[in-house]
């Protein structure tokens, strides 16, 4: 009702908006670059999301050539690739607005130790 959105929504913002917002655009509202994925995320099973996102992707059609590179090897994005499907899948539906939301819930504790141990902390 105010605003707050989960840990998890909001660190996938800052993780989509650092590694993704490039190509997808802001907000995963697409680009001339690359497609949206506020609307594909939201049909988008978890398990193709990871392959894509893990293996990329290309695709190749008459008019049209796309190829998504793959971050498997990128801890910016595979430690935080679940933060990042929460998200999407967040504005996708409507249930957060576009742009940073306003206020966040607290990190919690077993967050902190995942981001830890999957950074080599």
């Amino acid at each position: 009702a105010d605003g707050t959105v989960a840990w998890y929504t909001f660190s996938g913002f800052r993780r989509y908006h650092a590694e993704c917002h490039v190509c997808h655009g802001p907000d995963g509202e697409g680009s001339t670059y690359a497609p949206a994925l506020k609307k594909s995320a939201v049909d988008m099973d978890y398990y193709d999301f990871i392959d894509v996102v893990t293996n990329g992707r290309t695709k190749v059609g008459a008019s049209q050539q796309s190829v998504m590179p793959a971050f498997g090897t990128n801890p910016n994005v595979m430690c935080y690739l679940d933060d990042i499907y929460i998200y999407l899948k967040a504005h996708g539906s409507g249930a957060i607005a576009r742009g940073r939301p306003p206020k966040k819930a607290s990190k919690p504790e077993t967050a902190r130790e995942f981001e830890n141990a999957c950074m080599g902390n």
